[in-house]
């Protein structure tokens, strides 16, 4: 992506309501505050985390709640 793709990008954001822009804004912050973090992934960390990102995406790992059920189904 090119720096005038990310200008044009911002410029659509101005448009936004100002809840979405509100959430824009906590991601960039969130992103920054990665950038300051004293660890870092490795290379096969990152790729674990794509991988389970992408197993929950696509519905292959159980939500907290789920889990909650099948534990009070057990009795547990």
């Amino acid at each position: 992506m090119t720096r005038e793709d990310v200008t044009a990008i911002l410029e659509r954001v101005r448009t936004w309501p100002d809840e979405r822009q509100e959430d824009l804004a906590q991601i960039a912050l969130q992103l920054e505050q990665q950038d300051q973090a004293e660890y870092s992934l490795t290379d096969e960390q990152v790729r674990q985390v794509q991988h389970i990102r992408e197993q929950v995406r696509a519905g292959m790992i159980a939500s907290d709640d789920e889990i909650a059920a099948l534990w009070k189904k057990c009795g547990l």
